[in-house]
Order: C-alpha cells, then structure tokens, then sequence
C-alpha cells in the first residue's frame, strides 16, 4: 500500500468511524430482525403486530408533517420536508387499504403474497421522496419538476413496460432505489469537494448526520430489494419498523440540527455567491508567475497567520493574490496539490505542534483556540488523522527525543 493510499484510508476512518459503527451496528441489529421474525406466529403478526407497526408509521409522517408546516421557519427545505412528508401519509394509506383488501380475502395461514407490480412503483416513490430531501439539502434549488420527473420517470418506464408484457421486471424495480443511492453520494462526494475547496473549516458543516441517513437509506434498500424476493408472511415486520426508526430519527435531525451547508456560502436558490474581480485587476493578475503568487501567499501565512481564525475562507486570499474564487481555487489545487482546507488545515497542524512544544502546560481546548479549530474534539480527530498520534501521543513522543 502506498503512503498516498494509506493516508486516504486512514483518513476516512477517523473521518467517519462513528458513521461506519452506526452502520454496522443498524446492518446487524435487521439481519437479527429477519433472522427472528419467522418465529412470530403468523396469525399474531397480521392481527397484531402489522397494525401496531402502521399506525406507528403513519402516526409519525402526520405528527412530522404538522411539525414541519409549522415550524419551518420560512426554509423551503423543510417545507419541502412537510410536502414529502404528506405525500408519504397519503401513498402508505392507499397502499395500506389495498393491501387490508387483499389480505382480508385470504387466510390468515397465507400471510403476505408477492407485491404486484403497482406496489413495487409505490415502493420505488417512497425511497425517491426519502432521498429526495438529502438531495435537496446537499444542493439547494436542485429540487426542480424537471429534476423530479427526471428521476422518476424511469420508475414509471419499467412499471409501465412490467403492466404490458409479461416479463418479470420485479429484480429492476427493486434496485431502482439503490441506483438513487449511488445519485446521492455523489451529490454528497460534490458538496463535500465544494466546502473543502472554499472554508478553511468545514467541521461545523454538520454532515454526519446526512451521511447516517443515507446509511439507514441503503440499509432500507437492501430490505426493500430482500423482501421483493421472498414470500416470507412475517417479511415486513423488519421493514416496518425500519422505516418507523428512520422517520423518528430523521424528524429529530430537521426540527433540532442545523443545516449542513456554510450559512453565507450557499443560498437558497442553489447559488453560490462568486466575487468577480475588475477588469483591471484580472489584468494584473496575468503579470506575476504562480512562482511569485506562491512566494507572496506562503510570506502572508507566516506573517500574518489567517488560518488561527475558525472562519477563514478561500476569499481571503485575495488580500495578496488577485484573483476570483475559481482561480484562486485552481491555484491552490495546483500549486500545493490539495484543496484549500487540507492547505489550511496543513498551517494549522504545525501551529499545533509549535503551541505543544513551546508551551506543554496548555490544555487541548486552548490549543484548539489558539490554533484556528472549532473544539478541542475536532483538533483531536484532525490531528490523529494528519499525523498518525493524538496531541497527548505526539508530546509524549516529543519529550522522549
């Protein structure tokens, strides 16, 4: 394994080893769920269990609905929350009443029989309004009818094609939702590059909790492609109450965490406000090498020492390069091959160390402070993954040289 390659991984676990853990342990706690619910009486589960489960259900979308409506705050995410919200409501209820007609004609013995193809579309519309959100809260204005209809109408194509000709299409319904959770990483991989290209601090950003839904979102879809297999009566108990969680815990993210995005980077059309420069600064800026760009930058970092301020930003550099927001990103890219937060973050680590040496009586959060970090827990997670060691590691390892 290359050095380049070791750091990547090492870097994504102490990035998200807490998201990874989540994972797991959600992976494993519905793999036990399967492995039990055929142990449920059948007769018990479709009288019992299966209402309990959906009235759950639908008493949370409504309660998120009403919260939603209410309390947006004039966002348009979350009243776009409330819509998907409602339209959830009302897709589970219809979906709900077909399948109590169908089951009350069968005997309770038979349970559940293989969705119909129309149910598989309904399916395929909940994981679409699920993801539809991250979406939206990853790229702000990209929800659009055209982006919407673009997504689902290929749902529709193969509903279609599975109504008219008699070919089982059931396997492509059933990973349409995995193929939107390959949309939204993406979009999330591009939000990320994006704050890591113009915010010397990216951890406020508060992105975890998006990436544990898109967890709980694949996790959901491996169930949702499981179940579409098997004819398993008990089948939906896992799937019930894996979307009862995922509703509760994603209420609680909206009504009670803040938005993953730079609150003045990105606006609510989807926007990203890009300060030009005059005519005749963008003519000086063709004067000097990227060689004496780069002297002036490096000589403005030690002298001045920007990046101790937690919100130090890409823009700032134009105090000493002449440049707008996308060649100052290119040169930064190209000179130092990285982008700016790594750039940023690189001064930070060596004001670290310099602070430990100098003055080993300070305490982690003073360092932190004192060093352009937003906490003391994020300078520890920061500097175990640049340097390998932890600040505590790093002076024990020092005072013994």
């Amino acid at each position: 394994m290359t050095d380049k390659s070791y750091k990547k991984l090492r870097h994504f676990y102490y990035e998200y080893r807490s998201e990874a853990a989540f994972g797991i342990v959600l992976m494993a706690a519905v793999a036990v769920s399967y492995i039990l619910s055929p142990l449920i009486p059948v007769d018990i589960f479709s009288s019992i269990i299966a209402p309990v489960q959906n009235t759950a259900i639908i008493t949370v979308t409504l309660i998120n609905t009403w919260a939603m409506f209410r309390h947006n705050e004039g966002l348009r995410i979350r009243r776009i929350y409330a819509w998907i919200m409602a339209a959830l409501t009302v897709l589970m209820i219809v979906g709900l009443c077909y399948r109590f007609r169908v089951n009350s004609e069968l005997r309770p013995a038979e349970g559940i029989f293989s969705f119909e193809g129309w149910e598989l579309m309904a399916g395929d519309l909940i994981a679409w309004l699920l993801l539809a959100y991250p979406a939206e809260l990853l790229r702000p204005g990209w929800l659009t009818v055209k982006n919407a209809m673009t997504r689902v109408l290929p749902v529709l194509v193969i509903g279609a094609i599975d109504w008219c000709v008699p070919w089982d299409l059931r396997w492509l319904l059933a990973l349409v939702p995995l193929v939107w959770i390959a949309l939204l990483i993406h979009h999330l991989r591009a939000y990320r590059r994006f704050s890591e290209e113009n915010f010397g601090s990216v951890e406020q950003t508060d992105e975890q909790w998006v990436i544990r839904y898109l967890v709980m979102i694949f996790v959901l879809g491996c169930s949702y492609a499981y179940l579409c297999f098997t004819e398993e009566p008990n089948r939906l108990f896992t799937q019930q109450w894996l979307i009862f969680f995922i509703f509760v815990y994603t209420n609680d993210q909206v009504i009670f965490r803040s938005k993953p995005w730079m609150e003045d980077a990105v606006q609510e059309t989807g926007n990203v406000e890009v300060e030009e420069l005059s005519s005749a600064e963008m003519s000086a800026s063709n004067i000097a090498s990227n060689a004496e760009y780069r002297r002036a930058l490096e000589e403005w970092m030690a002298s001045e020492k920007p990046y101790l301020n937690p919100n130090f930003r890409l823009t700032d550099l134009r105090k000493v390069l002449p440049m707008n927001r996308t060649y100052l990103s290119q040169f930064i890219n190209a000179e130092y091959d990285c982008t700016f937060y790594q750039f940023v973050t690189n001064y930070r680590i060596e004001e670290a160390k310099l602070q430990m040496r100098q003055n080993p009586n300070l305490k982690m959060q003073q360092i932190s402070e004192l060093c352009g970090f937003s906490s003391a827990t994020v300078f520890g997670r920061i500097f175990a993954r640049e340097t390998g060691l932890t600040p505590t590691e790093w002076i024990a390892q020092f005072d013994n040289k």
